[in-house]
């Protein structure tokens, strides 16, 4: 691919970049790199310096691992970098130089949550020290295909240990083995759910790429409080073979960028059936020959038609987040888009009053963490069975390394302050032996049901003037996480743009949801919104790095009063 075929794609999305690093810490400062300016670089204009020759692969790696060197302690947001990144971008800067490119991702280095297997000299421990010195059998499928796509995996990022799925209460982005990860916008503040360190790479200017993985709200919480775009799509979209699973029915993977643009080219380069991952290769998957040919402008704003849930979900926006969001919907209208409110009929029966995050729902028969703790224990053990050089086979050798181990592992209330009920989901989890119980399909069918007939799919089609109104997408303000967990229960896409700042300079984001395989109809809108609030708004806020020197464990919630007990509702998201 010659330097003209950027040439488009590099002037349209230029103009939309270069925030100020005025007001940020020094050492957080991004310096020039072969004498470009990478503050808020794009994977599109990075591949634009990559194709003329104004810089080089190896050359941008070797920014990058500086930059982690600098900011990591601060950030806590990578575990671990590839000893072979320099001599993989040497490699793919040769092949450019004889003419060939494998795409556009070509020699752009990217970060993979450290739950992601990697067949190399790194380690895949999902934040934990029991899984230290693993072998895994290969590459994760989304690795493979990265890879394949000429990206250079530059590391793993850190997350919620075992992407959260050990323990009710603990600290968002905490693992025993990467430490705490921090929100760049306010390093005292939380970073949510457990693909915390691969937005926070992203955010911080460490990578324009970066992969996370979602079982409920963990890609697209971390997104929204970093200010990035975040894609989770349908499950089954992107293959979950080789990654430390949960949930075979909720588990997805992800992608984030600073831009839609680079959100949909990431998505491009894993997105694929698998044959090792039955649910990505079922009938009804719909995938474009590329998300990027969805891109768009805010021209196409006129005539469109959005849908606002109000019970539970606008409703219950705070006032603050709610008055930046008001503004946003003002500019769509006036760009000739409706709005329209709107209710999903399971709202007061899945969400909880006050619109918190809650997973296990109160009674077994209808909570999503039924489902999970049961999945978890047949798909994790399958996937420490296939490890070499490791005694840890089963969820049970995990339970008793922790307990062994509890000093950093953080096995039972009190061990660990950033474990507060110590691992007690993983206790359930070995309890459950994966048995599919009454209770268990009882679970799931009526979970599935309420999310997606009674739920996205009736707001998505309201009865307007006694006819039903099909709508282009679900717009939320969704701070507290009641929305997401929608989406990630029904198995749906979601996708989340930035859209401004609190008064406290955290982020605030504009999530967009649709039904199954509409993660182009998603990238349409959301691009198209988002072209909509930088030509009038200015582009992303990049981070500020309040509170630079934090190092408090665990992190509060943002939007619970420091010190707040915690409740029912306030349990983390899990990835």
């Amino acid at each position: 691919m010659g330097s003209e075929d950027w040439d488009d794609v590099y002037f349209m999305v230029a103009n939309r970049r270069h925030g100020s690093q005025q007001g940020i810490p020094d050492v957080f400062h991004v310096p020039q790199c072969d004498g470009n300016d990478v503050f808020e670089l794009s994977a599109d204009e990075l591949q634009h310096f990559l194709s003329t020759g104004a810089m080089t692969s190896v050359s941008f790696v070797k920014h990058c691992l500086e930059r982690i060197r600098r900011v990591n302690l601060y950030l806590e947001c990578v575990i671990e970098t590839n000893p072979d990144a320099l001599e993989i971008a040497q490699q793919l800067d040769e092949e450019r130089a004889n003419g060939k490119t494998r795409g556009p991702l070509h020699g752009i280095p990217v970060l993979v949550k450290d739950n992601m297997a990697t067949k190399d000299k790194m380690q895949t421990t999902g934040g934990s020290w029991a899984l230290l010195g693993a072998v895994v059998p290969k590459d994760a499928h989304i690795v493979h295909l990265l890879r394949k796509s000429g990206a250079i995996i530059l590391g793993h990022s850190n997350l919620d240990e075992w992407a959260g799925m050990r323990s009710k209460i603990y600290s968002n982005g905490y693992s025993a083995r990467g430490g705490q990860t921090r929100n760049p916008y306010m390093l005292s503040r939380s970073p949510q759910g457990s693909s915390s360190g691969s937005a926070v790479s992203v955010s911080a200017n460490i990578v324009p790429l970066a992969f996370g993985t979602e079982t409920d709200t963990s890609v697209i919480w971390p997104a929204m409080v970093s200010g990035i775009v975040g894609i989770k799509p349908t499950v089954g979209l992107t293959s979950r073979s080789g990654v430390i699973p949960i949930s075979e029915t909720q588990d997805s993977i992800g992608t984030y960028g600073r831009c839609v643009s680079d959100a949909a080219r990431a998505l491009d380069a894993i997105a694929g059936p698998d044959p090792e991952d039955k649910h990505s290769v079922v009938p009804e998957r719909r995938q474009p020959k590329s998300y990027v040919d969805s891109l768009t402008t805010r021209k196409a704003l006129y005539g469109a038609r959005f849908g606002l849930p109000m019970k539970r979900f606008w409703e219950l926006v705070p006032k603050q987040q709610r008055k930046v969001a008001e503004k946003v919907l003002r500019l769509i209208k006036n760009a000739g888009a409706e709005i329209i409110p709107v209710e999903m009929p399971c709202a007061e029966e899945r969400i909880a009053p006050d619109g918190g995050w809650d997973w296990e729902h109160g009674k077994e028969e209808v909570s999503e963490f039924t489902i999970n703790k049961v999945e978890c224990y047949y798909l994790m053990n399958d996937y420490l069975s296939k490890l070499k050089n490791t005694n840890i086979k089963t969820v049970e050798d995990v339970v008793r390394f922790n307990d062994e181990n509890s000093g950093s592992q953080g096995a039972n209330p009190g061990d660990h302050p950033a474990f507060p009920s110590g691992q007690d989901n993983f206790r359930e989890v070995v309890e459950a032996k994966g048995i599919k119980t009454p209770a268990y399909y009882s679970a799931f069918h009526h979970m599935r049901k309420q999310c997606r007939e009674n739920g996205i799919d009736a707001a998505l089609s309201p009865t307007i003037n006694g006819k039903k109104t099909p709508l282009d997408a679900l717009l939320f303000c969704d701070v507290r996480g009641a929305g997401q967990q929608i989406a990630a229960q029904a198995s749906y896409p979601i996708i989340t743009i930035p859209i401004g700042l609190d008064p406290d300079g955290i982020p605030i984001g504009l999530n967009l949801q649709h039904t199954a395989w509409q993660e182009a109809t998603l990238i349409h809108w959301a691009s198209a919104i988002e072209d909509l609030v930088h030509a009038e708004l200015g582009p992303r806020n990049p981070p500020r790095y309040q509170d630079y020197l934090a190092k408090n464990v665990p992190v509060e919630n943002e939007y619970r009063y420091p010190g707040a007990p915690p409740r029912f509702g306030d349990r983390p998201p899990v990835c």
